[in-house]
């Protein structure tokens, strides 16, 4: 279905067409339409469907529908967002949907000094972007009230709730009006945001765009048995020799990145790093040079797994296995999107080898291992009978392993 047939605003309609949109996605085809119409939605969309716009597109529409002043701090819409960089992200894609429009767009977050925030607010703004803890540091001051907030969007809900904002964001909840369209997107399912959702929604509509809790099916999932202790070589083997560009590295601490930075770095290798120990303006120049392909790499901890969006993105590779198999479809959520072919690689140490069966559980399909000639891992089968004779289960997964001695992944020249 394509965008004209919406009749959306002209407006609205005109930055669409600027954005180089015609036809909807899955997830904005299912959702525009009741969303447009007021009703309360539960939506499971992965990252890189297009759901920003599945949100923003019908808030905006209503918003002309019923044009009112901009009041001094007192926002028509909020979305409430995990992460500093998601709450960028949102806001540039809210300010292009919009430029067409008199509709203002404001971004809050932690990290930065509230005065500029604050002035803001006095000035007025007509859709809010937020993330809970700064917002709440904002209403504690007075500095905006939430009592006008026709449109309330929980963005990556079950990220929220991961990271403890549940009581941050039943507090919000329950400043904003009682009249309130809420909208709640989260990739993955679980008792906890099946909780929220009964609390603060109204009549909803649940819609589930793809398999819950997997990953898009655009994506070739690869993973390269390697000990831990050359994990470096072998990344640096491998960018070597398929010429991958743009790659962003997923590490499971800020040392283990610091250290993988250090290794590129020496190697003349163009890179940058993203974690918590950077300022917000660090992670920011970061972003922008990976995307302006001024960067080969990008490396990030467990904070830039969602919120980052990098259009073209052909390859992730997980350098270690997450904690969690849920925060893998969050990492490899940045390739693969909108249809296009992307590819995930994982570096699986023998102590990661139960993950991968947690993983291959989860997205319901078994991963590819490709071993690399010289990088071959010894007493793999010894390990997994030692820690079942522990009395802990083991179940070896059947994925065949195959030698790599070709370019069987093809990198960008």
């Amino acid at each position: 279905m394509k965008f004209s047939t919406l009749d959306l605003a002209e407006p609205i309609q005109q930055a669409i067409d600027a954005c180089g949109y015609s036809v909807m996605t899955g997830v904005q085809e299912k959702t525009i339409p009741s969303a447009r119409k007021g009703q309360d939605l539960l939506v499971h969309a992965q990252t890189g469907t297009g759901k920003t716009a599945a949100f923003a597109l019908p808030i905006l529409q209503q918003i002309l529908d019923k044009p009112k002043d901009t009041i001094s701090g007192s926002p028509r819409a909020l979305i409430l967002t995990p992460t500093r960089e998601l709450a960028e992200q949102l806001a540039n894609a809210f300010g292009r949907y919009a430029q067409f429009t008199e509709i203002s767009v404001t971004a809050m977050y932690g990290g930065v000094k509230m005065g500029g925030q604050s002035n803001k607010l006095k000035a007025g703004t007509d859709i809010l972007i937020a993330t809970p803890g700064r917002l709440l540091e904002h209403m504690a001051l007075n500095n905006l009230t939430l009592a006008n907030a026709e449109f309330v969007v929980l963005d990556e809900a079950d990220r929220m709730l991961d990271m403890g904002f549940i009581d941050d964001v039943t507090n919000i909840m329950a400043h904003t009006s009682k009249q309130r369209q809420t909208l709640l997107y989260s990739a993955t399912s679980s008792p906890a945001v099946n909780e929220l959702c009964h609390k603060i929604l109204k009549n909803h509509r649940e819609v589930r765009v793809s398999k819950i809790n997997t990953a898009a099916d655009t994506v070739n999932h690869i993973m390269y048995p390697v000990e831990e202790s050359r994990k470096i070589d072998l990344f640096k083997a491998l960018l070597a020799e398929h010429n991958w560009f743009q790659v962003l590295v997923f590490t499971g601490t800020k040392e283990q990145a610091d250290k993988l930075m250090a290794a590129l770095k020496q190697s003349k290798i163009e890179a940058a790093v993203c974690h918590g120990d950077k300022s917000q303006g660090s992670r920011r120049r970061a972003l922008a040079d990976f995307k302006s392909a001024k960067l080969q790499v990008l490396i990030a901890t467990e904070v830039a797994a969602r919120g980052l969006d990098i259009e073209g993105l052909d390859y992730v590779v997980n350098y270690n296995l997450p904690y969690l198999p849920e925060d893998y479809v969050h990492r490899i959520g940045r390739t693969g999107r909108a249809g296009k072919l992307g590819n995930a690689l994982s570096f699986v140490s023998r102590e990661e080898e139960r993950t991968v069966h947690r993983i291959e559980t989860l997205i319901g399909t078994s991963i590819k291992r490709v071993v690399k000639e010289g990088f071959e891992v010894s007493d793999r089968r010894s390990l997994l009978k030692s820690i079942s004779a522990k009395g802990r289960p083991s179940k070896t997964n059947k994925a065949s392993s195959t030698k790599i001695t070709g370019n069987k992944i093809r990198g960008r020249k």
